[in-house]
């Protein structure tokens, strides 16, 4: 899934998980072919790529639940939700060393006493 480049191999590998995510839950719950999402997931990924990219914490960031900024939409957020619950556990035998990688980044926390950099246009 082309789309954003980052300069940070941390926030790459943030787009790479929830791009393996969402392709899990959509090839299995929505039956597209591997490699491809539907509308619906695609606009999420979209979505998702967008949020990361705005990070206030860039390459510092926790993962988002360990987050003290709450960057999704309610509705955005709640999707999200769905995919990582159906998705997490499937990811140790579909993508073991993302999984591995997720699992020790969840351990970070946000920086303390750092606020997040203003990412208002």
């Amino acid at each position: 899934m082309p789309g954003t480049t980052f300069d940070h191999k941390r926030m790459a590998n943030e787009l790479k998980t929830i791009a393996a995510m969402i392709a899990i839950y959509c090839e299995d719950l929505h039956e597209s072919a591997r490699g491809e999402l539907c509308p619906d997931c695609r606009r999420l990924y979209d979505y998702a790529e967008k949020r990361l990219a705005l990070c206030p914490f860039q390459q510092k960031k926790p993962t988002c639940g360990n987050c003290s900024v709450h960057c999704y939409k309610k509705d955005m957020r709640d999707r999200i939700k769905a995919v990582m619950r159906y998705a997490g556990p499937r990811m140790s035998y579909r993508h073991p060393v993302m999984a591995l990688r997720h699992l020790l980044d969840s351990r970070r926390r946000q920086p303390a006493g750092e606020k997040p950099r203003d990412t208002s246009l």
